[in-house]
């Protein structure tokens, strides 16, 4: 008789709240460890976010992104209490329209237990992962944050039934990284959960070695099991094989391109962005150029407005492509359709927020374009050790407007002769940084765990 781990892979339960079609900043890593995990035969349940709270609470959804989900991954999304997120009266529950002090007094309760809004997620995914473990037992867990309630329900999980369990910090729970500071005080409950989550865990893993460094001197007792698996891009959204050169290079005169992809949000320095396009804008070179901002503006509904005018833009007049300063704004794109966004930019714009412990995933996608690319951040985030190998970096290491405009100056000359070599140098080096290579590791570990050989390569069949 075949036993059991002979008639199928090791069995693994991935707890992601955001997965597609969630939009969230940290979907791509969570599609992209869903679907390398089924690529190597593993057996993959996803625990998400119901879909009612994608579409009706925060509105932030992306359903061609959904399309790119591995067939073979079955996707579960617990129930959530909408309790902090429901604003329309009407909607209430019956017994909450009754009784409001008393239904909010139970909800607080609720949070004394676990400090975050989407703990009621984190207990129903408990529930439903015992009825599923005990239907077909899991070999492994593995819980990704934020929302952190999925480390609380991974470690709950072991406590049931002993399975092993890694969480992936693809954020900061306790750190905040725009400050630079703990994001409680001392005396928070949370600090206590992450003790015990990171004592039990089998791993944790970090998107740089920065934040790794931060919680191993905080946590020295799992210091051992802290690993690091960075982002990296996904060659079946971004074919760089068919991605052509810059549309300028070598060009004398047609107006160059810079671009931003990616979501604007509050923390990131978009004055000082604006203020240093404007000062570029006064060189020949730059005299006609645009600046694009393809991308939602901000995660939640109504934030746009803010943004826009941030960004010079006048929301009310629906002026989103200002002719005076260059500054257009070309809204969404599907992580689908990027490759087209990447095709008419000749200079890539890299704008984030936060200090040393930041590392944009959207970075990655950046070096496989193969386009120059000029930073606006604050000197010393964590991207600068992945970009500082990367041949067509230009830093101002600094915010100062007028510093950042003289690298957009030498970005836009370099894009003007930027060679075939050049780009295939560049274009090299991301290659380092797929996600198959990223992820190779994290897998390894979970293999390891659910005490999963590697499968055996079956000997390719000659025809006769």
């Amino acid at each position: 008789m075949m036993n059991r781990r002979s008639r199928r892979g090791p069995r693994v339960l991935y707890l992601s709240f955001y997965f597609p079609p969630s939009r969230a900043s940290g979907v791509y890593r969570a599609r992209a460890t869903a679907n390398h995990l089924a690529a190597q035969g593993w057996d993959v349940t996803v625990l998400a976010a119901p879909l009612k709270f994608l579409h009706e609470a925060i509105g932030s959804v992306d359903e061609k992104l959904a399309e790119t989900v591995d067939e073979r991954i079955r996707v579960e999304r617990p129930r959530l209490n909408h309790f902090i997120w429901e604003r329309d009266v009407r909607r209430f529950s019956r017994f909450r329209q009754a009784m409001p002090v008393t239904s909010r007094y139970i909800y607080d309760l609720g949070q004394r237990l676990f400090p975050e809004h989407y703990a009621s997620w984190g207990w129903a995914s408990v529930r439903k992962a015992l009825r599923m473990h005990a239907r077909a037992p899991f070999d492994v867990v593995l819980a990704t944050g934020n929302p952190f309630a999925s480390f609380a329900a991974a470690w709950l999980i072991h406590k049931f039934t002993r399975l092993p369990y890694v969480v992936d910090y693809r954020d900061s729970w306790t750190l905040d990284l725009f400050a630079d500071e703990p994001a409680f005080t001392d005396e928070h409950p949370v600090w206590a959960w992450e003790r015990r989550v990171l004592r039990d865990a089998g791993h944790s893993v970090f998107v740089n070695e920065a934040l790794r460094g931060w919680h191993a001197e905080r946590y020295p007792e799992a210091a051992d099991r802290m690993m690091v698996v960075a982002n990296g891009w996904d060659p079946e959204l971004l074919p760089v094989a068919e991605m052509p050169p810059p549309p300028s290079a070598g060009a004398t005169r047609a107006p160059l391109s810079f671009s931003y992809l990616g979501t604007v949000t509050h923390a990131q320095p978009v004055e000082e962005l604006v203020e240093a396009w404007g000062l570029a804008r006064r060189h020949p070179d730059l005299a006609d150029a645009n600046l694009n901002i393809f991308g939602h503006l901000g995660f939640f509904r109504g934030s746009d407005v803010q943004l826009l005018e941030r960004l010079g833009l006048d929301p009310a007049a629906n002026k989103v492509d200002d002719p005076v300063s260059g500054v257009r704004y070309r809204g969404p794109v599907a992580k689908t359709d990027v490759a087209s966004a990447y095709a008419e930019s000749d200079v890539l714009v890299f704008l984030a927020g936060g200090a040393r412990y930041v590392t944009s995933g959207k970075i990655f996608e950046y070096m496989a374009s193969g386009r120059p690319i000029v930073s606006v951040h604050a000197p010393g985030i964590a991207a600068t050790e992945v970009l500082r190998g990367y041949p067509l970096w230009f830093n101002a290491d600094s915010l100062e407007p007028e510093r950042i405009a003289e690298t957009m100056i030498a970005a836009a000359k370099l894009a003007r002769d930027l060679t075939p070599q050049a780009r295939a140098a560049a274009m090299a080096y991301a290659q380092t940084y797929t996600r198959e290579r990223m992820l190779a590791p994290l897998e390894a570990e979970l293999r390891a765990l659910a005490g999963a050989p590697r499968p055996t390569p079956q000997p390719e069949e000659v025809p006769a």
